[in-house]
């Protein structure tokens, strides 16, 4: 079982997120690449939302090709094109990460491989073996 763990002793996280992750002995940690807002079909979704739910559909399927759903999530590592896309990346992430959440990192970035793209979510999980 993974801890989640939040130090009394530190500021509490800006949203839904926790300091750290212990993975137990025995488990396997599984490295997902980054996902983007594009589908199957090659069509971008539009927004920051839309493009994140995309993203967290994609690690959910990946998640679950493992045998795993979001709640084996040990760390996200998010990034937007700007701030205004912090609100809707948010938004996404609220509605598909395991409570407890993962730990977490968010970034404003240049930009993607195609300028369409405003999100990209990459994510490490832990499974049973």
């Amino acid at each position: 079982m993974l801890k989640h763990r939040t130090p009394a002793t530190i500021r509490a996280p800006f949203a839904k997120y926790v300091h750290a992750v212990e993975v137990p002995p025995g488990m396997r940690l599984v490295f997902l690449s980054g996902q983007l807002g594009i589908g199957p079909d090659d069509a971008v979704a539009q927004g920051a939302e839309a493009q994140s739910a995309l993203c967290f559909a994609n690690i959910g399927a990946v998640l679950a090709d493992l045998g795993a759903d979001f709640s084996a999530l040990v760390r996200l590592n998010a990034f937007v094109t700007g701030r205004e896309h912090l609100a809707g990346y948010m938004a996404a992430r609220d509605r598909f990460v395991a409570d407890p959440p993962p730990a977490s990192t968010l970034m404003i970035v240049g930009g993607f491989t195609r300028e369409a793209f405003v999100v990209e979510v990459e994510a490490i999980a832990a499974v049973a073996p």
